[in-house]
């Protein structure tokens, strides 16, 4: 593992990169949140008419899309980054960061074992280190919370393949002690820092994430034609209706990698997969987003984002 006590600054062209993708995983977060009612998790079904719109790329309803908690903890972990002395993750500082975030506004879609766990770190932030693993009778949480905010970190560390990784397990350690919870962490910061370097591949995403589910899905992500349709990869790959690392990652990787360069394309083809759409389109977009930013984007797109503050 890299030496993180002794990270030097980040590049400005890392900080930009960082924020560009910040940007993109909050579009794609609120984007997706605005189809995301219309997928029923219980039943697993869509209406055959919101395919139809996303397929013929209407826009969801409303003049304004609000994000989610995928957001709001995208925002925690940059502003550790920013504010940290050194530029890295601080453990205890980013439970503090995730607490007071969570208390300031708990209505932002925050899962079951947030809930539980970020009230108690309001008052005791370094007491993570045992609420944490304690979540889900002892397991750790394998969801996909760590995963949905970290590829701002990916595009921060972009310079360094093993210091992306060793920040991306400490960033997840704080809510996800599960393996799998990690590992999520692990593949997107990895994949965006792949996307800076402009050498995203799904192979070398899966040769740098922990063994495991997250991991051979990547691996069945690799083998899977990028010229697929989305519907069919989100039926092979998952969609994030488990909400499982192991279950949203995989997919959302996939269409990254099936639209490097393009955010736009990049999260209408995510939002074709529906499931947990907003998580899975977060992720796309911060991948994306840390390499091409939301300058091609559609105005109309931007207006209608709530904005970062």
């Amino acid at each position: 593992m890299a030496d993180t006590d002794r990270i030097p600054p980040a590049p400005a062209a890392n900080r930009r990169a960082a924020r560009h993708s910040l940007e993109a995983l909050a579009l794609g977060d609120a984007f997706g949140e605005r189809w995301f009612p219309l997928f029923r998790f219980r039943e697993g079904l869509v209406p055959d008419d919101a395919y139809e719109d996303v397929r013929a790329r209407r826009l969801p309803a409303g003049p304004l899309w609000p994000w989610t908690d995928d957001t709001a903890m995208a925002l925690s972990l940059h502003r550790v980054l920013t504010e940290t002395e050194h530029g890295r993750i601080d453990q205890d500082r980013l439970a503090t960061c995730f607490a007071r975030a969570f208390d300031a506004d708990q209505g932002r879609g925050y899962g079951h074992g947030m809930h539980l766990l970020l009230p108690e770190l309001l008052a005791r932030p370094t007491d993570w280190r045992t609420l944490a693993p304690a979540l889900f009778e002892g397991g750790g949480s394998l969801g996909n919370g760590a995963a949905m905010r970290v590829a701002p970190l990916g595009a921060w560390f972009s310079y360094d393949l093993e210091l992306t990784a060793a920040q991306a397990e400490l960033s997840a350690a704080v809510t996800h002690a599960h393996p799998q919870g990690i590992a999520g962490a692990v593949a997107v910061a990895i994949a965006a820092a792949l996307s800076v370097r402009g050498e995203l591949s799904l192979p070398a995403v899966a040769d740098r994430t922990p063994p495991g589910p997250v991991r051979d899905g990547l691996l069945k992500a690799a083998a899977l034609p990028l010229t697929a349709p989305p519907r069919e990869a989100a039926d092979l790959l998952g969609n994030g209706s488990r909400v499982r690392a192991d279950d949203t990652v995989p997919f959302a990787v996939w269409a990254a990698a099936r639209h490097p360069d393009d955010l736009e394309d990049a999260l209408w083809a995510t939002a074709e997969g529906f499931g947990d759409v907003d998580t899975t389109c977060a992720i796309t977009g911060g991948i994306v987003g840390a390499r091409v930013g939301v300058g091609g984007m559609p105005g109309e797109w931007l207006e209608r984002r709530e904005g970062l503050g």
